[in-house]
């Protein structure tokens, strides 16, 4: 994602990369990114360096940047997903000084897919079966995926029910008949794969699927860049990707 950046911030007018931050071990360090910019593992120098900063990472290094950023009142656009509960306090904390967008998936088509499932879940109610399933690289550590979640979530919202209260994370074994309003999950591995999310609702001889698949890092790059260009000057707080798109 750091490489998909600096590819989708050249040549525009309303973004400029002025650091690049890694890990301590990372091999890039010392290379030059972009003109004047060197990679380094100086976070507080590259947090004075910017206007806001992008985080795509791990939760452990999400939580010390969002720690650092606290201190620097630095706005921040973090991507990161598999957040545990200490990540999350700290990302919570940097949003009562500055503003900061958070979201699982920064891609525009997955933000509507967001809208339709929840809208397909509040028409169609509990008595149509809804199960989503995600792919990802094999890579990825997470499971599932933020996006995925997000998905999961919106369905339970269009039934008016927590979400955590009828999820089912995948199944093995004898687990009885699907109950009733049941929102199921699955994840896949393997390969190259960038991202592909499928909610689909089951109902009596028919089924309706929304789906969105992925083929570049780029659209997710481009999000994050619309959402650090937007947050800059908005007031201390916690927003997403419908903030960003205007779509609240």
């Amino acid at each position: 994602m750091g490489r998909a950046l600096i590819e989708a911030a050249a040549g525009r007018a309303d973004v400029q990369i002025r650091a690049a931050v890694d890990r301590p071990d990372a091999a890039g360090l010392g290379a030059q990114v972009v003109d004047g910019v060197i990679a380094s593992a100086d976070l507080g120098a590259g947090l004075d360096a910017c206007d806001v900063y992008i985080d795509f990472t791990s939760p452990g290094a999400t939580r010390t940047a969002a720690e650092a950023a606290r201190a620097h009142t630095k706005p921040a656009v973090i991507g990161t997903t598999g957040l545990g509960p200490s990540d999350e306090e700290a990302v919570a904390r940097l949003a009562e000084v500055a503003p900061i967008v958070v979201a699982a998936n920064f891609s525009l088509g997955v933000n509507l897919v967001l809208g339709l499932v929840q809208q397909a879940a509040r028409i169609l109610g509990p008595d149509w079966d809804a199960e989503v399933v995600e792919a990802h690289h094999r890579a990825k550590r997470d499971a599932p995926s933020g996006t995925a979640l997000m998905i999961g979530r919106a369905i339970a919202a269009g039934h008016g029910v927590d979400y955590d209260t009828v999820k089912r994370h995948t199944r093995d074994g004898d687990v009885g008949p699907r109950p009733r309003g049941e929102i199921g999950m699955s994840s896949v591995r393997g390969g190259d794969v960038v991202g592909e999310h499928t909610a689909t609702f089951f109902g009596a001889a028919e089924r309706i699927e929304i789906g969105h698949r992925a083929t570049s890092r780029s659209i997710f790059a481009a999000g994050a860049l619309r959402a650090a260009a937007w947050v800059v000057g908005k007031p201390p707080g916690r927003y997403d990707m419908l903030d960003v798109l205007g779509l609240k």
